[in-house]
């Protein structure tokens, strides 16, 4: 059983930057891939960025290729996630999710342990 808890949320203009953290309890995060989620109002929950169990392969949206960058740091059983020139469509609940396994993945079904969320809104 993994519990996950982002953090870094919050209100930011148009052009900035956040960088979301996930914690995760226990001492087998090193066993998991990693991945980030969001849901706009309104909206489907929508894949964001994956990494690997090891870190070394990641996967992003072409939403945020390039503006996004997914690390994850097994020592501190934390990942992270850094958007940089945010833009208002970004706006959403962002989740970080835990799957057992080596590979990244892009679905929901994907994923076994989710953490509640944290509000990400992006102002013009």
């Amino acid at each position: 059983q993994v519990q996950l808890a982002e953090s870094g949320g919050g209100l930011v203009q148009a052009g900035g930057s956040l960088r979301l953290s996930c914690a995760a309890s226990g001492r087998t995060f090193g066993s998991y891939a990693m991945g980030w989620f969001r849901q706009a109002p309104g909206k489907e929950r929508e894949f964001v960025a994956a990494i690997s169990r090891s870190g070394r392969s990641t996967l992003y949206a072409d939403s945020v290729k390039g503006r996004f960058t997914i690390t994850k740091d097994n020592a501190k059983n934390t990942e992270y996630l850094q958007m940089n020139s945010l833009k208002p469509e970004d706006t959403a609940v962002y989740y970080c999710a835990a799957r057992r396994g080596p590979d990244t993945a892009q679905t929901n079904e994907g994923y076994d342990y989710w953490g509640q969320g944290i509000h990400v809104t992006v102002s013009s």
